[in-house]
């Protein structure tokens, strides 16, 4: 397979940086190379030692002066709601009753299943994000639709048929064992297949009964490598109408922690009214908090505290994430615009490595995929993003006072989106350019 030798400024992040001036939490190359071959980095560093290190037939594009960083990473969304984004007026329940659910009965269809998964990678892709956990509808097709659309485009994606057998219209219903029956077919079918991994996914505890979630359990159990995904602490509704289907629960973690869902691959959205007490047990199990800004700022549902989360005795794994459709954009850009927000409402600030650290290496180490995805380091696969911090002519503008990378980082986080995505590469595959052709 021919190499390819691409030329930029190249940021990578070793660990979290503690400041803007924490210069070896990352790696930084005013002149980079990336040496791409057979879908992985062979070699990075310095664009002159790169370039020696290249076939005599390397082929070169130069992304000068560009930033070429790790593809953008989403730990939470929700692919069956692209037509559901925008839709006015409710909070979490009324909103999942209203537009969620009537919805998702359309992927019955496995035509339907098929052309929104098609739209919706585009759009991931279109936006810089090369990995997402995606959760598909409780049909068979829609997990069939997504993984086939991911593994055409190489993709490493993570996702789940959504387990709900109660407290929803019957198009979006399934049974605790066909539940368990569906999930184990499609891990045999799909887990490890090309880059695709399961996702063993009960959409939460309203939607689950005790036997649906002690099949879930199960799973977990005979498939240890897999992730769980599921919602948890989004809304006061929620909360109070979960502990009144589990009259015996401690608190809202307590269910899932009953039928053994917690643990480093499990992954639990929202997390935003959490006592101290589910905070410690998802500490001490190394569960994964997922902040999702855009969704939990347009619902209503409250602010997730995240530097709190960071610091506390026994800090909590975070990710973030879009939460399409109740999140508002597809954009990871936007998302920790957003998430700058929140957390400056909660008294704090993020400083723009933190954020880009969150969307690239973060959020890999987060979904325990870091030795693939999440940094430029020799050996990673090669899923790539090219950003223009002068892809708009606002953007323009304030570039010719901005004299440092910091500057610029926190620009592109704050006045970026997909424009500023200039080229992005899946496996070494530049994708951008092939949509548009």
């Amino acid at each position: 397979m021919t190499s390819t030798l691409l030329r930029g400024r190249t940021l990578s992040f070793l660990r979290w940086p503690e400041t803007v001036d924490d210069h070896s939490a990352w790696r930084y190359e005013d002149d980079g190379g990336l040496l791409l071959r057979d879908g992985r980095i062979v070699a990075a560093d310095a664009y002159a030692d790169v370039e020696k290190k290249a076939d005599e037939g390397v082929k070169k594009i130069d992304h000068r002066p560009h930033l070429l960083l790790p593809g953008f990473i989403d730990a939470h969304a929700h692919f069956p709601q692209m037509q559901v984004i925008a839709s006015y007026g409710a909070e979490l329940l009324d909103w999942l009753n209203t537009y969620t659910f009537p919805e998702e009965t359309k992927f019955q269809n496995a035509q339907h299943g098929r052309r929104i998964a098609r739209l919706f990678l585009d759009e991931m892709v279109h936006h810089g994000t090369t990995t997402v956990a995606a959760y598909c509808s409780v049909h068979k097709e829609s997990a069939e639709a997504f993984f086939a659309e991911s593994h055409d485009r190489n993709m490493l994606n993570i996702a789940g048929k959504v387990m709900m057998d109660r407290n929803a219209p019957e198009g979006v219903l399934d049974t605790a064992q066909s539940a368990y029956d569906d999930s184990k077919t499609l891990i045999k079918e799909w887990h490890g297949k090309g880059r695709q991994h399961y996702a063993i996914t009960p959409r939460f505890a309203i939607t689950s009964s005790p036997e649906q979630l002690e099949m879930a359990g199960a799973l977990c159990r005979e498939y240890p490598d897999l992730h769980m995904q599921t919602h948890l602490s989004e809304n006061h509704a929620e909360i109070a109408f979960t502990l009144q289907l589990y009259p015996q629960a401690r608190d809202y973690t307590d269910v899932y922690e009953r039928y053994g869902l917690l643990g480093r691959k499990s992954l639990f959205g929202h997390c935003i009214h959490l006592s101290e007490r589910e905070a410690d047990a998802l500490s001490d199990t190394g569960s994964v908090a997922v902040f999702c800004p855009t969704s939990n700022l347009f619902l209503g549902s409250g602010l997730f505290d995240y530097q709190r989360y960071r610091r506390r005795e026994k800090p909590l794994r975070i990710a973030t994430a879009t939460d399409i459709g109740g999140g508002t954009n597809y954009s990871m850009l936007r998302t920790m615009d957003e998430g700058y927000k929140v957390i400056a409402l909660n008294g704090e600030k993020l400083n723009p490595f933190q954020s880009f650290w969150q969307l690239t290496r973060g959020n890999a180490e987060a979904l325990s995929i870091v030795e693939k995805i999440g940094t430029l380091d020799q050996g990673s696969d090669a899923d790539i993003v090219v950003l223009d911090a002068r892809a708009t002519p606002a953007m323009r503008l304030r570039m010719e006072t901005a004299d440092t990378l910091a500057e610029e980082l926190f620009l592109l986080q704050t006045l970026g989106d997909d424009r500023a995505v200039r080229e992005v590469y899946v496996a070494g595959r530049a994708m951008k350019t092939d949509m548009a052709v």
